[in-house]
């Protein structure tokens, strides 16, 4: 219990310190604001109401979480279908390592041409960022499995879906919560770079509009924001996984 409040002691010391020493380089290097606002001129931004802050908060946040529920959905059900048969897994995976190479810059355009502006084409690309490390490492987690585990609740007659909720997932959630906090990372990156490419809303698109006016304080708050919602997500993967993986079995 001490070990765990010291940790979180140390984590909010080093925002306080990064946020103490960012207003004394604004106040001792006398900086100009357009070049880096102050922190009270950063929060005065999120007070002007013509920048309507919690709409397009709450645009990327259902970009950025329905992009990772389904590249977690599609990376773990991938994954299983791999295990189940070695001739799907030969046949497919070259192809998905394939298409992963593809900068994802690169498909903003075409993802426009295809689905139009809107919440949908940024939370593909949210979803194509994030769900090949959630395949691989759950594919690897599935892999580690005993075989003689396997082959027990086969000889007992037991189903595909007992045999994957039995033993397959228990032994693979180390393995699949590695690759959501990845995940959650490439996924608001995702998210982002699909609202700079095109976009009518969503912080992204709100930063590259006042990027025109020189409204620093404005961009250092949607960055902020964005932050904060992925540490959002990723906490909830730390919970997630604190509730149902035992702590000798993590993998960093």
């Amino acid at each position: 219990m001490n070990s765990k409040l010291g940790r979180w002691t140390l984590a909010i010391l080093a925002h306080v310190a990064l946020i103490v020493a960012w207003y004394l380089f604004v106040r001792i290097g006398n900086v100009p604001r357009f070049v880096m606002p102050s922190p009270g001129a950063t929060l005065d931004a999120f007070l002007q109401p013509n920048y309507d802050w919690w709409a397009n908060i709450a645009v990327t946040g259902t970009e950025i979480f329905g992009g990772y529920l389904l590249a977690l959905v599609a990376g773990v059900a991938l994954a299983l279908a791999f295990s189940w048969s070695k001739t799907l897994e030969a046949f497919f995976m070259p192809l998905l390592v394939s298409l992963n190479m593809i900068p994802k810059v690169a498909l903003g355009p075409l993802i426009i041409v295809w689905f139009k502006y809107g919440v949908f084409p940024n939370s593909i690309m949210a979803f194509s960022i994030a769900v090949f490390p959630i395949l691989l490492t759950t594919a690897r987690g599935l892999r580690e499995i005993e075989p003689e585990l396997l082959d027990l609740v086969r000889s007992l007659r037991g189903s595909r879906w007992q045999l994957f909720t039995k033993i397959q997932l228990p032994g693979a959630l180390p393995y699949i919560f590695s690759g959501m906090k990845v995940g959650a990372i490439l996924a608001v990156a995702g998210a982002i770079v699909g609202e700079f490419l095109g976009s009518d809303k969503g912080l992204g698109y709100l930063m590259l509009q006042v990027q025109v006016t020189l409204d620093t304080p404005a961009m250092f708050m949607a960055v902020i924001m964005i932050t904060l919602l992925g540490m959002v997500l990723y906490g909830l993967v730390l919970l997630l996984e604190r509730l149902l993986v035992a702590r000798d079995a993590r993998v960093a």
